[in-house]
């Protein structure tokens, strides 16, 4: 009988062992921690027991059941890859001495509990951010949404402005016209006739003639062009009618006619140095709109005094785009195509080659500026031959006598230096190659400098009696011949 205790001891002692591997192979497999074992044969109970668990590739947070290991004296977990708080019961033994504790390298392990508000401030700018972006991805829609509502109606709008050109019919342009009663015009499209609308405004109806040189394409492309373009120094459409053998296009009516008309036409009311001036600014920013307010660019290929019309007020708008082309793109490049216009307003150089390009139209505006200043016509029959404008003129410039160039029926009413600088401007516009003509827009800014100059001049009450010739730099040699 005294023999059972000694039997059993050791078998208890046996049990006790392998119940508390177990309790740890349980607690281990439960817990967060885990221990990658390919760099080592040894058990897990081996391993607790040897207390250096550095450099194990452990990762999780530190298990709650080290705490009750009284045993464990040592405990090197550090180089792995802990997160978590370490228990606080681990950091009391430390604190005590009953515990040597190494968690050095484990850049996400924490070990006091400020950790936790570290971590949780974390969060909240993790959410804050995340929170952000949401708002920003539905700013963004929102945005988008309201750009798409708001090109709807841009576009309903544009289309109710091509709704106001109003389709008339056969009958309305008798009635309008009071069946085509009275000219007030003529050109290559054909007759210009006097309307009267149902509420008494006046238009000017313009019919396309049957055996016009434009033709029905011309007028097609007049059409379709003045419906999308809209600016205060060009004509506006009020609309047209294509019935049958009746092909018109109905504009806003132009109370003083065209440029030509008081400039060419024995009219008894000269025309006033600052009123061409003005005239040849709000031209300018007609051809400027074209050239570079509309996408795509648009070259009138047509511009002279004739087809710049002048109302009430005697400002100028610019007309007749029968024969206007759009570029494909924004660049000014060249496009081939049979040399259309009017002879003594034609670029050369396309008459030469055949391309057009928007400076076709600023040479064309030079000629006109010159038509402006001296009052004479772009092609003069003199003694049986025809005399380009350029030819006359040229040879005066170079002699430096700047009144004989101005219009003669000014009697001198003008400013010598705002004269000379519009002299400059153009010429720079009819330079030989193309190229080296100016913009449009710095035409346009030189013009207004020659309107600032004469303002100045006129209400300091000083003229010069001399002044020196400005250098003009521009070539001579070559313009064209109306021979």
């Amino acid at each position: 009988m005294s023999l059972t205790p000694i039997i059993h001891i050791p078998y208890l002692m046996f049990f006790a062992i392998n119940v508390a591997h177990l309790l740890i192979k349980i607690f281990m497999a439960l817990s967060p921690l885990t221990l990658n074992l390919k760099s080592t044969n040894k058990p897990l109970y081996m391993i607790v027991g040897n207390r250096d668990l550095s450099n194990n590739s452990l990762n999780g947070p530190l298990p709650d059941f080290l705490i009750q290991l009284r045993s464990l004296k040592v405990l090197n977990v550090g180089k792995n890859n802990l997160t978590g708080l370490v228990p606080s019961g681990l950091l009391e033994r430390s604190k005590r001495g009953s515990l040597l504790l190494s968690v050095d390298d484990n850049h996400d392990l924490c070990m006091k509990e400020s950790c936790k508000k570290k971590k949780s401030f974390v969060a909240l700018i993790a959410s804050l951010s995340a929170l952000l972006v949401i708002l920003l991805l539905l700013l963004g829609f929102w945005i988008f949404k309201k750009r798409k509502v708001l090109m709807s109606s841009n576009s309903k709008r544009e289309g109710s402005k091509a709704s106001k050109h109003q389709i008339f019919s056969h009958a309305e342009i008798l009635n309008i016209t009071e069946n085509f009663k009275t000219i007030i015009g003529e050109g290559g499209f054909g007759k210009v006739y006097i309307g009267i609308l149902q509420d008494q405004t006046q238009v000017a109806v313009k019919r396309l003639s049957p055996s016009s040189m434009q033709g029905y394409k011309e007028f097609q492309s007049e059409a379709q062009l003045l419906t999308i373009v809209h600016h205060k120094n060009l004509v506006s459409l009020i609309g047209y009618c294509d019935e049958g053998e009746i092909k018109a296009l109905i504009y806003e009516y132009m109370a003083n006619g065209n440029l030509q008309q008081h400039l060419l036409g024995g009219n008894s009311n000269i025309l006033k140095w600052n009123d061409r001036l003005n005239i040849a600014i709000d031209a300018a920013y007609g051809i400027d709109y074209m050239h570079n307010g509309i996408k795509p660019p648009i070259v009138h290929r047509d511009l002279k005094p004739s087809n710049i019309l002048l109302d009430e007020k005697m400002h100028a708008k610019i007309a007749d785009f029968g024969l206007s082309r759009v570029f494909g793109n924004e660049i000014d490049s060249h496009i081939s195509t049979r040399p259309a216009g009017t002879f003594g307003y034609l670029d050369p150089e396309c008459q030469r080659t055949g391309n057009i390009s928007k400076r076709n139209d600023v040479y064309s505006f030079g000629i006109i500026l010159f038509v402006l200043m001296t009052g004479r016509q772009a092609i003069e029959r003199v003694d049986g031959e025809s005399i380009h404008i350029l030819e006359w003129v040229s040879p005066i410039i170079e002699g430096g006598d700047i009144k004989k160039v101005i219009d003669p029926r000014l009697k001198g009413e003008f400013h010598i230096n705002s004269a000379w600088k519009v002299v400059e401007i153009a010429m720079s516009c009819i330079l030989q190659i193309a190229a080296e003509r100016p913009d449009i827009s710095q035409i346009l800014a030189g013009l207004n400098e020659c309107l600032s100059l004469e303002m100045v001049q006129k209400n300091n009450g000083r003229e010069r009696s001399i002044v020196e010739m400005p250098s003009v730099c521009v070539e001579l040699e070559s313009y064209p011949s109306a021979r």
